[in-house]
């Protein structure tokens, strides 16, 4: 069973996430979202556990959840949310050819 995280937690990380980080919120879903006909037009981080992130994204209008794994693994503190949101965004810039932004 994965971690799951105190309410205050997610919250804190959801509204970073999707108020200071919304273009990686989109270059994580391009890059992790199976292939399809339509571009992905809009993501947003709409949880996590200890075992991933969970992105609600859109497609010709369409919203779908798409789960991604940390990629060190499972997880169960908060320091490590972001370290391995900081691992999706690299690995996502990798995957989409993209050059990756320092990290702070």
């Amino acid at each position: 069973m994965p971690h799951a995280f105190d309410a205050d937690v997610i919250s804190a990380v959801l509204r970073h996430m999707n108020g200071d980080h919304t273009d990686d919120n989109l270059l994580i879903a391009r890059a992790f979202a199976a292939p399809a006909d339509a571009p992905i037009t809009d993501a947003v981080m709409v949880g996590f556990d200890g075992d991933g992130g969970v992105w609600e994204i859109t497609r010709n209008a369409t919203v779908s959840e798409l789960r991604v794994p940390w990629p060190g693994g499972p997880i169960d503190d908060r320091p490590a949310v972001r370290r391995e949101v900081v691992a999706l965004y690299d690995a996502a810039c990798a995957r989409l050819g993209v050059e990756p932004r320092p990290h702070a």
